[in-house]
C-alpha cells in the first residue's frame, strides 16, 4: 500500500519544519535544562494551526486528517521532542469534546485551544492504574444536579498549565469498565489541585503533574457523552493516540539520525571524516532504514485510522510498537556515532535518547501493544 503524500500534506510538512527549525531548535537545549514550559512557542505554533490540528475549522482549528496531524507531530518532535510534546499535547482531550461534547462545550473550549490561548488535559491514569483503565478508583457521585469528584490522577500531561481537563471517573464503581464516565472539568474549579512532576528523564519542556480531586463539583451538564459510556468513548481514540505516539517516535528517530549524519561528516579521525569508515556508514544505513520503515508503518496506521476500518487498531499498535522500539535504538546508535561527545549535553544526541524512551511507555506500553497485536492476528 502506497502512502504518497499529497501536495497539501507536503506543504504542511514544509511549513512545520520551517517553523520548528527557526523557532524550536535554537531554544531546545535551554528548555530541556530549565524544564520551562514553552507557552509562547505554543501560542506562536497555534498561529500556523500546529496546535490541536484535529479541531474542526468551524471551531477555529485546521480540521486536518489523521495523516496530516501525524506529519505535524513528526516534524515538531524532529526538532525537539520536549517542546514538540508541549506544543503537540496542548489539545489533549479535545478529540473527546469534538466527538462527544455538547455544543456549548465545543463553542466554549475548542476555539481558545486551537488559538493557543488555552491548553487542555486528559486525566485518565492513576497511581495504581495505568494500562488497566477499567480499574481506576476516582469516583463521581451524583448530588442533586451536580456530580462530586474525588480521586487522584497521575502522569497527567499539561496538569499544571491546562485550563480544562477531561476527567475519567467511576459513576458505577461495581461495573468495571462499564461504569466509567467522562467529565469536563475547568481546572479553576474548587478542589482541583495539581503537583508538578519535574524530575523526568526526558521531554522536560512538557508539563507533567499529579492531579488531586477533592470534592470537585461540576454540573451534570458537564458529562461528556453518556453516563457510564466513558470507557467506550475513550476506546474510539486509542488507535489515533497510538498513531500519534508512533509519529512522535519517528520524529525523534529522524532528529537523532540527522544529528549523527551531520556529525559523522564533520568529525575527523585518522585524517578523514568518520563517515568514510564502513562501520559508521553501516550504522547510518541501518538507522535510516529503521526510520523509514517506522515512518511507512505509521503513515499506514494513520490511513486506517482515518478510514475507521477494522485494521486501525492493529496497525496503530504495530506502528507504535515498531516506531518506539526503533526510535530508542536509533537514538542509542546516534550516541555511538558521536562517541564521547554524544554522552554530554554539548550535542543533542543524548537528549534524543532520553526523550525517545517515553514513547515505549505512554499510550500503552510496548508489552500492551504486543498483546493487542496478538489479539488481532490470532
Amino acid at each position: 500500500m502506497s502512502f504518497q503524500l499529497s501536495g497539501e500534506q507536503e506543504a504542511i510538512r514544509s511549513a512545520v519544519r520551517e517553523f520548528a527549525e527557526e523557532e524550536i531548535v535554537p531554544v531546545a537545549r535551554e528548555h530541556d535544562e530549565s524544564g520551562e514550559y514553552p507557552e509562547e512557542l505554543r501560542r506562536e505554533a497555534a498561529e500556523y494551526d500546529f496546535v490541536a490540528p484535529n479541531i474542526p475549522t468551524e471551531y477555529g482549528g485546521a480540521g486536518m486528517d489523521t495523516l496530516s496531524s501525524a506529519l505535524v507531530t513528526e516534524e515538531l518532535w524532529r526538532a525537539d521532542p520536549g517542546i514538540g510534546s508541549a506544543v503537540g499535547s496542548a489539545g489533549f482531550g479535545s478529540n473527546m469534546i469534538v466527538k462527544y461534547g455538547d455544543e456549548w462545550m465545543k463553542e466554549e473550549w475548542l476555539p481558545p485551544i486551537a488559538a493557543g490561548e488555552s491548553a487542555s488535559a486528559s486525566a485518565i491514569s492513576e497511581p495504581a492504574h495505568g494500562s488497566n483503565v477499567a480499574g481506576i478508583e476516582t469516583r463521581a457521585e451524583k448530588d442533586g444536579d451536580e456530580y462530586v469528584l474525588n480521586g487522584n490522577k497521575m502522569w497527567i500531561t499539561n496538569g499544571t498549565v491546562a485550563d480544562v481537563a477531561v476527567v475519567m471517573a467511576k459513576t458505577d464503581p461495581g461495573a468495571g469498565h462499564q461504569g466509567i464516565t467522562a467529565f469536563l472539568v475547568p481546572t479553576d474549579t474548587e478542589g482541583f489541585s495539581t503537583e508538578k512532576i519535574d524530575n523526568k528523564l526526558g521531554i522536560r519542556a512538557s508539563d507533567l503533574a499529579e492531579v488531586l480531586l477533592d470534592d470537585v463539583r461540576v454540573p451534570e451538564e458537564n458529562v461528556i457523552g453518556e453516563v457510564n459510556k466513558g470507557f467506550y468513548q475513550l476506546m474510539d481514540f486509542f488507535a489515533s493516540g497510538r498513531t500519534s505516539v508512533a509519529a512522535q517516535a519517528v520524529g525523534a528517530a529522524q532528529g537523532a539520525l540527522d544529528a549523527a549524519r551531520e556529525y559523522a561528516g564533520e568529525r575527523e579521525q585518522f585524517d578523514q571524516p568518520i563517515a568514510e569508515f564502513q562501520a559508521i556508514r553501516h550504522k547510518l544505513a541501518e538507522m535510516a532504514t529503521n526510520v523509514d520503515a517506522a515512518r511507512s508503518l505509521t503513515y499506514r496506521a494513520a490511513s486506517h485510522v482515518e478510514a475507521g476500518d477494522d485494521d486501525a487498531v492493529r496497525f496503530a499498535s504495530m506502528a507504535k510498537l515498531f516506531a518506539s522500539e526503533h526510535a530508542v535504538d536509533v537514538a542509542d546508535e546516534a550516541i555511538q556515532v558521536f562517541g564521547g561527545a554524544g554522552y554530554v549535553t554539548d550535542h543533542p544526541a543524548e537528549r534524543y535518547y532520553r526523550d525517545a524512551r517515553i514513547t515505549k511507555i505512554y499510550e500503552g506500553t510496548s508489552e500492551i501493544q504486543k498483546n493487542i497485536i496478538a489479539d488481532n492476528i490470532l
